[in-house]
């Protein structure tokens, strides 16, 4: 995404109360990058897109003509004791080597030389739209992941906040009640409080440590092991969005849309096969040359005559025509069997057409709606600081009782998870309505 926008470094400081060690710091921009260099799908598409270009030629189409070397050699022995009627009696070893130089060019084929370099073309544009969305998918999941990753590590810095909390007050109580020599119902509290807060931060490190693990096998930048190294985070999950109008990408996702793009290529690879098909109703010509030498050599094995050799050249050439004219009218068949596939493949456009646009419309909503929801969470959030740390006052003044207190904690870390899900969900659609529009891809294919 817009280097100005999606990747804000923002490095917030974060406290460890956990046994996960910071090694390094990551933007979700590097992660990307690593990823395009690294990913494997992507590889094999580059692979294919190489193919599709060695094939791109006018060779590979037959354009040129064919030239053809065959050498052969025989022997032979022939017994001619009991013919009388032959010129060479006795026992007749023959020898020869037949060179052959041949030529064939095609004069005309219905065109489908040009036909098939057509759609040698197109064949390679087909395999850099596969590419590019196999870029945008990489793009998309890379970002997805990494965000995710994000969402738990800001859950756990809010569970690891009220974890502290919880093991202040626990220590305080124990430290009161030890010189008091006596218990109190807010210690017994405090310290299940803590164990279960403990248990929260404990579940939530499994659940950082699986995200990371996703996004490093995404970027495939190492060998992912138990002790996978664990890198910031640097861009946070509040940033300002790009304004994006919806009325012009919904009229512009024919044009933006990778998977629709990809179609229509399959609708002029069709039409590009049905005119080749066409190209059987016509006549070929073709011309054909040749050149062969051979050189022989006779001795009978008897010694009645002294052996022979001999040397002949042979020059050959013809032009050829062939029209066909009755054949169970098979090539008529494959032109109406290629129309229709043509047609099915207009219908699929179609259908894919409508699905882009209805699934567009949808995320288009689905983002409003969770922009609405952060804006309340942003609102309610500085609602229940507010009150949670009024509690905490009243609580310490002792006109708050620890129940109430960890009610309104409770309410306070219930929000703060609840704030980072609803921010994920916001950028989840917005990513999603981004790569839609083709506009994902083209924030890193130069990068």
């Amino acid at each position: 995404m817009r280097n100005s926008i999606l990747f804000i470094f923002i490095i917030n400081g974060f406290v460890s109360f956990t046994q996960i060690e910071i090694t390094d710091s990551l933007s979700a921009k590097d992660a990307v990058l690593i990823a395009l260099k690294n990913n494997y799908d992507i590889q094999v598409s580059n692979a294919q897109i190489d193919i599709a270009q060695k094939n791109n030629t006018w060779s590979e189409a037959g354009l040129y003509p064919t030239v053809g070397l065959n050498v052969g050699y025989n022997s032979t022995i022939q017994d001619n004791s009991n013919n009388p009627f032959t010129f060479t009696p006795g026992v007749i070893l023959s020898r020869s080597l037949v060179p052959n130089l041949s030529f064939n060019q095609n004069l005309f084929s219905g065109f489908a030389v040009k036909i098939s370099k057509q759609r040698l073309e197109k064949l390679e544009e087909q395999s850099k739209g596969n590419a590019m969305l196999v870029i945008e998918s990489t793009i998309l999941d890379v970002l997805k992941a990494y965000y995710s990753a994000r969402v738990q590590y800001d859950r756990l810095n809010v569970l690891s906040k009220i974890k502290l909390d919880a093991l202040n007050r626990y220590k305080y109580y124990k430290t009161k009640n030890k010189y008091a020599n006596s218990s109190s119902l807010e210690e017994l509290q405090f310290k299940n409080q803590y164990y279960s807060d403990s248990t929260n931060v404990l579940v939530q490190e499994y659940s950082f440590k699986n995200a990371m693990r996703n996004l490093q096998l995404l970027m495939n930048n190492r060998e992912i092991d138990e002790n996978i190294d664990t890198p910031l985070l640097t861009d946070d999950l509040e940033f300002k969005f790009p304004i994006i109008n919806f009325s012009e990408v919904l009229n512009d996702l024919k044009t933006n849309n990778q998977e629709l793009k990809n179609q229509v290529l399959g609708i002029e690879i069709q039409q590009i096969n049905t005119s080749f098909q066409k190209s059987f109703l016509y006549p070929t010509l073709s011309l054909q040359g040749g050149f062969t030498p051979s050189k022989s050599w006779f001795r009978d094995l008897n010694g009645t005559f002294d052996p022979v050799e001999t040397t002949v050249l042979n020059y050959n050439g013809s032009v050829n025509l062939r029209y066909t004219i009755f054949n169970n009218w098979k090539n008529k068949r494959a032109v109406e069997v290629s129309k229709m596939q043509e047609s099915i493949a207009q219908i699929n456009y179609k259908k894919m057409e409508k699905m882009v646009s209805s699934s567009l419309a949808t995320l288009i909503d689905s983002y409003k709606g969770n922009a609405k929801l952060v804006d309340l969470s942003i609102a309610n959030i500085e609602y229940v600081k507010k009150t949670y740390g009024m509690a905490e006052k009243r609580f310490n003044s002792g006109t708050l009782s620890s129940i109430d207190l960890i009610l309104f904690e409770t309410t306070y870390q219930n929000q703060m998870l609840q704030h980072y899900e609803f921010l994920f969900n916001k950028i989840n659609t917005f990513l999603e309505i981004y790569r839609m529009t083709g506009k994902l891809r083209l924030d890193y294919i130069n990068q």
